[in-house]
């Protein structure tokens, strides 16, 4: 597997583009479009953060290569090797707790976004298991407020459900192959 992509590069190219997304809500939200949907192409993920298009005087760079393409890319490549090495961009571990929580509810409302707008999932489609998954990381979105417990037990707190999410997403998008074979391979969304 090649480098992980930094959270602060992955921020200021969506802050150069024009876009007020957070960065770890586009990971996601690009990572809910992956497991949804059997063609998903980094075009329609731009267009996703920079619904407006680039600000005028973006770098090129920005939207067909840098930190936001080789997230996509890395992001695919990942979730297809089904090798479990996937990791929800997030802040540092150096970065304040607060905003690692933020960042990781930032990340599951944007999964449930993508998901939501990408999947093209019938009632009663999805197994029990990607259900579940999708009402726990509803849950995770809404996560908040630090401080009511010692710093050791909120950091572990944060580990657990970051791994909670890491093999929650794997799962979805494993179990979701067959539905996503079946898709037409058309890209025009609905």
């Amino acid at each position: 597997m090649s480098a992980p992509i930094a959270f602060d590069d992955v921020a200021q190219a969506l802050a150069a583009g024009g876009s007020t997304v957070h960065a770890a809500e586009a990971h996601g939200c690009l990572c809910g479009a992956l497991c949804a949907r059997r063609v998903c192409l980094p075009a329609e993920w731009l267009e996703e953060l920079l619904p407006d298009g680039p600000a005028p005087g973006t770098p090129v760079a920005v939207t067909t290569a840098g930190p936001l393409k080789s997230l996509f890319d890395q992001s695919r490549a990942v979730l297809e090797a089904r090798e479990m090495e996937f990791e929800p961009l997030l802040p540092p571990d150096e970065a304040a707790l607060d905003e690692r929580v933020e960042a990781l509810g930032a990340w599951a409302q944007g999964f449930l976004y993508g998901f939501g707008a990408a999947g093209p999932f019938k009632p009663g489609t999805l197994s029990t298991t990607v259900a579940e998954v999708l009402t726990d990381f509803a849950e995770v979105a809404r996560a908040g407020a630090v401080g009511s417990e010692s710093v050791e037990i909120e950091e572990g707190a944060l580990a657990e459900l970051v791994e909670f999410v890491r093999v929650g997403v794997q799962l979805v998008y494993d179990e979701l192959a067959d539905l996503r074979a079946a898709q037409a391979t058309s890209t025009v969304r609905h």
